[in-house]
């Protein structure tokens, strides 16, 4: 999966506030999230966040672009 610094992503199952949207903050062998709702922060290993996310809502290039 090609994701990037700045990418906001909809996971499957909804946190515990409500927020489906996630920020992505950080990525590596770990990528760290920031809720769009709360501003929760959470590190997943790579391959459960790729398990979990449902789809990338809006990359970080179309932020920069407008």
């Amino acid at each position: 999966m090609e994701i990037q610094l700045g990418d906001i992503v909809r996971m499957k199952k909804p946190h515990p506030c409500g927020g489906t949207d996630w920020e992505i903050t950080r990525v590596g062998a770990d990528v760290k999230i920031k809720c769009l709702t709360c501003a929760h922060v959470v590190m997943l290993e790579r391959y459960i966040f790729e398990k979990r996310v449902k789809q990338i809502v809006r990359r970080a290039e179309e932020v920069q672009d407008v």
